[in-house]
């Protein structure tokens, strides 16, 4: 394993995109390498700058490799599902391949959970694996997988390298995969007397990736609807979004006075500041957006696939065929159709539509809609507000919390989350003003907070990062602390205490009134955990202590964790455990 100080020393965390890399001539100097030698030089010829993994002796000679490129910074986690959701964090943060490497078995199937994520977040992400030698598989050898099989339906592409002069031609297609169309996961297996062999393998330049366009039409035929409209609506989602790309949304919001809604887990897409944002689309939605939806006459859907969270169990807007008229724009042909049947479908990525539709020309004078786009925003706002806190309320009102991290954090800070009904006063309460500061998973992956806020504060140390977890959901990856004290990654984790799994309590209050079964909760004392594995802790029991405990995390230097005890009772903002 590469020593701590290797990794710490050359940390490259310039943002590059892939598809503007020069490109070269194959090189003609072809020393005997060995696989993992091959391999590691085509990941550092596609730029990557940063790698997660647990190590495996399946593959050794990747990890010897890595100790001779210090541009590549390898990163040591306690569990593979920790690698591989930080590794989709990085994807969702840079919009490059997020690469973790796990050894074969056990390891691949712990970090099956962060391919699932990246799938259904459209993420690029590419997981190697270790494999176990060519001459005896199919013998259920020792950790034996096929891991095809068992990646097929989970990743976009899933294969095994059986020649070690096909590396750079394997390892080329996987980064135009994963970054292509829609974005998505790639897992790779490596089989050991590939990585052990030696060759004389010509490398490869980096891959550049194309992107869809609009048709020349199409920004008319949009055009066209909205002069057909009385009250359309934005919704905007998916991945591909660059600080371009959401300056053009901006522009094109402001020039036809257009109310812009974010999909599920997509609020940093547009500055929730902006007049035009009237709010998200995901758990806990604002009746009053549900109801702008439902009442909308023209969707213009820009990179969402719109699935289940975000259609409202595809109720507020139906499958197959909306009642609303539908603008649909995806970057991956094969999503048009398939769940719903738009009046214009357009195959772009959400950048070039972006800036396509930003182009069109602006009609003098109000819209016909101004009023229903102030509307929605006036009950954004209101839905955003702090609530006051209830008179039999025990413990942290959580929404006067979040109001103070959006009171206080920068524009460019970085909030995390994994699942559970906690992460509703989250997207409620909390205004996102840049690109690339929400990382919560769409697929509704307990755990994922702490691992996405270490990879976050990796990749941009200058920034504040804050996980929101759930006690349930902490306690998925605690040991991971140790893995932010290890490389000086100062993330502030925030645990919500109410000692149950809420969202199924909530849920089996419902369904089963009274009968309590599995979601109670024996938690440690987060505090001590905290600070045995090198965090800075405090425990806080009332919402008017949080701003100094939060300021002693900020200036701490090194990990923090702020316990938050809350009343079981709060189940969401407005509901109680008794009224479910």
């Amino acid at each position: 394993m590469p020593s701590t100080d290797r990794q710490l020393r050359g940390y490259c965390s310039a943002m590059t995109n892939i598809a503007t890399a020069p490109s070269a001539a194959p090189s003609t100097d072809t020393p005997r390498r060995n696989g993992g030698q091959i391999l590691v030089e085509a990941l550092r010829r596609n730029q990557v700058d940063t790698i997660y993994c647990v190590p495996g002796e399946s593959y050794l000679p990747v990890l010897d490799a890595l100790a001779d490129h210090d541009s590549i910074r390898t990163i040591v986690t306690r569990h593979e599902g920790a690698a591989s959701n930080m590794a989709d964090a990085y994807g969702k943060l840079t919009g490059r391949p997020g690469i973790a490497f796990v050894t074969r078995g056990p390891g691949a199937t712990h970090a099956a959970n962060g391919v699932h994520t990246a799938k259904q977040d459209s993420t690029p992400m590419i997981l190697f694996v270790g494999q176990v030698a060519t001459n005896i598989k199919e013998r259920e050898g020792f950790q034996e997988v096929d891991y095809r099989q068992v990646f097929g339906g989970l990743a976009k592409w899933a294969t095994e390298i059986e020649d070690i002069r096909r590396i750079p031609e394997v390892v080329a297609r996987a980064f135009s995969v994963a970054l292509s169309g829609r974005r998505g996961p790639v897992v790779v297996a490596l089989p050991e007397d590939v990585l052990f062999g030696a060759a004389e393998v010509a490398d490869l330049p980096p891959v550049r990736i194309s992107e869809a366009a609009p048709e020349p039409a199409a920004p008319q035929a949009l055009a066209a609807l909205l002069r057909e409209a009385e009250r359309p609506l934005v919704i905007v989602g998916g991945t591909g979004w660059t600080p371009e790309a959401q300056d053009d949304l901006r522009r094109f919001a402001a020039a036809h006075d257009l109310p812009v809604a974010a999909s599920f887990r997509r609020q940093d897409v547009l500055d929730n500041r902006d007049a035009h944002y009237v709010g998200q689309l995901g758990l806990g939605v604002s009746p009053a957006l549900a109801r702008t939806v439902g009442e909308a006459d023209l969707l213009i859907v820009i990179g969402s696939r719109l699935a289940e969270i975000t259609s409202g169990n595809y109720e507020i807007i139906r499958s197959p065929r909306p009642a609303q008229r539908m603008v649909h724009v995806h970057a991956d042909p094969e999503e048009l159709g398939r769940v719903y049947q738009a009046d214009l479908p357009v195959n772009a990525s959400v950048a070039r539509a972006a800036a396509a539709f930003a182009a069109l020309p602006a009609e003098p004078g109000p819209r016909r809609w101004s009023a229903w786009t102030a509307a929605a925003r006036a009950a954004y706002a209101a839905h955003n507000a702090p609530l006051a806190r209830s008179a039999e309320l025990r413990g942290v009102e959580l929404s006067a919390v979040v109001a103070h991290l959006a009171d206080t954090l920068g524009d460019d800070a970085v909030l995390t989350n994994g699942a559970g009904n906690y992460t509703v006063w989250l997207h409620r309460f909390y205004r996102y003003r840049s690109l690339g500061t929400e990382l919560g998973p769409t697929n509704g992956a307990m755990g994922y907070g702490l691992p996405a806020a270490i990879a976050a504060k990796l990749a941009a140390p200058e920034r504040d990062v804050v996980c929101f977890a759930g006690d349930g959901c902490f306690m998925m990856y605690p040991q991971e602390l140790a893995t932010a004290a290890a490389y000086g990654a100062a993330v502030i984790v925030l645990v919500v205490n109410n000692g149950m799994l809420g969202t199924i309590r909530m849920h089996q209050e419902r369904e089963y009134p009274g009968r309590v079964s599995a979601t109670r909760l024996a938690n440690p004392d987060f505090v001590a955990l905290a600070q045995a594995l090198g965090a800075h802790a405090e425990r806080v029991e009332h919402e008017s202590a949080f701003p100094a405990a939060f300021a002693r995390a900020r200036a701490a230097g090194r990990p923090a964790v702020i316990e938050l005890v809350t009343d079981p009772q709060q189940i969401t903002p407005v509901a109680r455990l008794a009224q479910a």
